[in-house]
């Protein structure tokens, strides 16, 4: 119990034992012990450790939203209304976490190679004029060559690049990859359609106008739904890594972290090379441990010899 609800039973002459907690974990609260003064009772919670719902079970309720305010002293909050797309990614993160068993592989790749080919072809891009004057073609960022080295793993690795439906799987004949865009009020994927198809500026020049739609909401629905799979990055926070939740349909979702200078063994010796982390999520209905870990080492084999992006 907390200390605020042990002084008002002992002032009301309550036992504890015969309230039934509401709080986390079964824990005794302000409101149990008023309700209980009254006669009411409390509302009673799952026990600790008790198993999730099962099929044919009742399911665990989550918590009141009046439940979940008494715990606060009023006065020490403002509420925000949730708009439409909060509650629209509420509801699917919570149906991707119940609905589908989430199984993680994480690898570490040396992206200097990755690097020194980026700055060389941005180095190349040709100059053309714009309403601004002349700028470059193109300017390749690494979440575009990760874009591409993934879509082209899925090549790679066609068994991997599935969605799970109760009677079939989907085998897809292309690699749609959606990139997740951070955007106010949420989070929203625009897709690279048959990203394992098209060139790294193409998915650059793209991938940039789709953001900047993305940002200002004037995406068209078939720009950001469906897709095969997805990309997360948050190696622009300083993120070194972490594992992202599947967007249904999709059977994967890859995680990027930071690339960041870390020593690593060449040849015997120890030397300073720049990591990347990522982090593959897995439906693994679809997507089992041997079949994750291949489609992982298929990425990784691209971002460290990125001239295979360029064939």
């Amino acid at each position: 119990a907390s200390p605020l609800a042990r002084r008002l039973a002992k002032e009301a002459g309550i036992e504890l034992s015969a309230i039934s907690g509401s709080g986390p974990k079964g824990r005794v609260v302000k409101a149990d012990v008023e309700a209980a003064a009254k006669g009411g009772g409390a509302v009673a919670a799952a026990p600790a450790g008790a198993a999730p719902s099962v099929a044919g079970a009742a399911p665990i309720k989550a918590m009141s939203d009046d439940a979940i305010l008494k715990l606060f002293e009023e006065g020490s909050y403002e509420l925000v209304p949730h708009d439409t797309m909060r509650k629209t990614i509420a509801r699917r993160l919570v149906e991707a976490k119940s609905t589908i068993p989430h199984f993680y592989l994480t690898l570490d790749c040396d992206i200097d190679a990755l690097l020194a080919l980026r700055k060389q072809l941005n180095d190349a891009a040709p100059m053309v004029k714009g309403a601004d004057g002349e700028k470059p073609a193109y300017k390749l960022s690494v979440n575009d060559m990760v874009i591409k080295a993934y879509a082209k793993a899925l090549a790679m690795v066609p068994e991997a690049n599935v969605s799970w439906t109760e009677n079939a799987m989907v085998k897809h004949r292309n690699a749609d990859v959606g990139v997740a865009v951070s955007i106010p009020g949420g989070l929203i994927t625009p897709i690279i359609r048959r990203a394992d198809e098209k060139t790294l500026s193409a998915i650059s020049n793209e991938m940039k106008d789709l953001a900047s739609r993305a940002r200002s909401r004037k995406l068209k629905p078939e720009e950001y739904q469906g897709g095969n799979t997805a990309v997360s990055n948050l190696g622009m926070f300083g993120i070194k890594d972490f594992a992202a939740v599947i967007n249904p349909p999709h059977a994967t979702i890859l995680a990027v972290g930071a690339g960041e200078q870390r020593p690593v063994v060449k040849g015997g010796e120890i030397k300073v090379a720049t990591v990347m982390s990522v982090t593959l999520s897995t439906d693994h209905r679809a997507v089992d441990g041997a079949l994750g870990a291949e489609l992982l080492a298929a990425f990784k084999s691209v971002i460290e010899n990125p001239m295979a992006m360029l064939v």
